[in-house]
């Protein structure tokens, strides 16, 4: 067992929590009349609440544990993850890239703008399958991460702990399917509070632990340079940072969990000025883990911990599983009991936080836009929301084994970067090219679709099953490089193709 402070108090406050946020779904369920207020609030989402929403959704347990890892592994050079989300972020909310136009049309999914822009069900069908399988692998791993923080924050086996996580799947399934979006915006908001003050009484109480000073040392002795200049960082690089800028502005804009709370605001002026507020907070929420991940770097660095942090030269390990428990066995020794209790907690409510709102994203896809429209008749909001919460047991069902068995042969930031690029680097192209080029065409949204799925190959096990790991090493191709390449394919493509095979009418709506 690990060496950890978590004590039976912890237990009780965590345990506290999660009781908490079933009452909640208990509660809200009274105000579900439609699919309206089961997917998007019915559309009465307001600034203060947006912004608190989207933050805390996307301040997940999977993104602090992502983040720490890269703090861990790249020392402050790992910053310009979240400056690049923050600076993408507020451009959105500037101009309502995308988002606002969204908003107009009154669509719940993207794969809804694929049918109303270029006037075709099958289309909407494919794009919606490969949004709900990209976002599926996606949080592939997110119950993986979790057990893998609760493990080395409580000091339980690993084994024991897969048992724990999956009745926090469960919890996160019965509060979603019973009150949809209003208990996830509620929820999240709690969660968000209650993750921020943890966070930032962590970074308090490890600066003052550790010193700044050493800090600053401590990473240059590490990584020397390399551990503050992205630019010259090994597995960095500016096309590194280039595709994190990327990634930001898909985070924000394309990203089906993002577009829902801007499809849930009331007006476009609170969509813009969700996206303005939440900049700062889309940069936040990998800054201060990242920190945490630097600060348990220094601290295992100074022990002499050799193991398993580090390898016999003293350079940081290789392997992903081992770097990704640095973060919570870091906070299990650095907090005292009680205030170790809280911070599970908050870490514990941005799992469910994560779990609720890409759970409820992902079946409302597969409802409205893979097997709704495959109906020969229109059904029912009784049947679509029975439906969705039929996919809701069924994707979560999915999770837990996926979570058990599939090989992290990579950085969790790169794998979910890859897996989700098999839909957005379509996406992208489609809804850039659709909401502001007249002449984008059905068959152009075709091509960008079928050339985003070849991302796919940006992640290990894929490669090695192609026999492709090899050649790529051998050439200095990353995940980063094929994504980025795809991306711009994705776009060349639908340009080719739409000029080459126009709409016979032009079906665009009036955005």
């Amino acid at each position: 067992m690990l060496e950890t402070n978590f004590s039976a108090l912890d237990w009780a406050i965590v345990g506290a929590y999660l009781v908490g946020t079933v009452i909640i779904g208990l509660w809200v369920n009274r105000y579900i009349k439609g699919m309206g207020e089961f997917l998007v609030a019915g559309r009465s989402l307001k600034t203060r609440l947006g912004i608190a929403t989207m933050i805390g959704s996307e301040l997940g347990l999977v993104t602090a544990m992502f983040a720490a890892q890269k703090g861990f592994s790249d020392g402050f050079a790992a910053f310009h993850i979240g400056l690049m989300a923050g600076i993408a972020t507020i451009i959105v909310g500037l101009t309502g890239f995308i988002v606002v136009p969204l908003r107009r049309m009154g669509v719940m999914t993207i794969p809804e703008y694929y049918q109303k822009r270029f006037g075709s069900r099958n289309l909407r069908i494919l794009g919606g399958f490969i949004l709900a399988v990209a976002g599926i692998l996606n949080m592939g791993l997110f119950l993986k991460a979790g057990a893998i923080f609760v493990s080395g924050i409580t000091g339980i086996n690993e084994d024991a702990v897969k048992w724990v996580m999956t009745a926090m799947i469960l919890l996160v399934l019965i509060y979603t399917c019973l009150g949809g979006m209003i208990s996830v915006i509620i929820t999240d908001y709690v969660q968000f509070v209650v993750l921020s003050i943890g966070l930032l009484v962590t970074c308090v109480i490890a600066v003052k632990k550790i010193g700044w000073s050493t800090l600053v040392k401590g990473v240059d002795t590490i990584y020397s340079d390399q551990g503050f200049n992205p630019f010259i960082a090994e597995g960095i690089g500016g096309s590194y940072v280039a595709w994190m800028f990327f990634l930001g502005v898909i985070s924000c804009a394309v990203w089906q969990t993002a577009v829902m709370r801007a499809c849930a605001a009331e007006s476009v002026e609170v969509v813009k000025k969700m996206y303005i507020w939440s900049s700062l907070g889309f940069m936040i929420r990998f800054l201060i883990p990242q920190f945490i991940g630097i600060c348990a770097l220094v601290y295992f660095f100074d022990l002499g911990s050799a193991q398993p942090f580090f390898d016999e030269q003293g350079q940081v390990s290789n392997d992903s599983n081992v770097t990704m428990k640095a973060m919570p066995v870091f906070l299990g020794q650095l907090l005292p009991v009680g205030l170790l209790g809280i911070v599970a907690a908050g870490m514990i409510a941005a799992f469910m936080s994560t779990h609720d709102t890409y759970l409820l994203c992902w079946a409302s896809v597969l409802t409205e836009d893979v097997f709704n429209p495959l109906k020969s008749f229109k059904m029912s909001n009784r049947q679509r929301i029975r439906l969705t919460r039929v996919f809701l047991i069924l994707i979560a069902s999915f999770l837990v084994m996926w979570g058990l068995w599939y090989p992290l042969g990579q950085d969790l930031w790169d794998y979910m970067a890859v897996s989700g690029s098999i839909y957005f680097t379509g996406a992208f192209a489609i809804m850039m090219m659709g909401l502001y080029w007249d002449k984008a065409s059905v068959v152009g949204a075709y091509s960008a679709l079928i050339i985003g799925i070849f991302s796919v190959l940006g992640l290990g096990p894929v490669q090695e099953y192609f026999l492709l790991k090899e050649f790529f090493n051998r050439n200095g191709i990353a995940a980063h490089h094929i994504g980025l390449t795809v991306s711009c394919l994705a776009i060349v493509g639908m340009i080719i193709m739409s000029v080459s095979f126009p709409n016979k009418e032009n079906s665009s709506e009036k955005i």
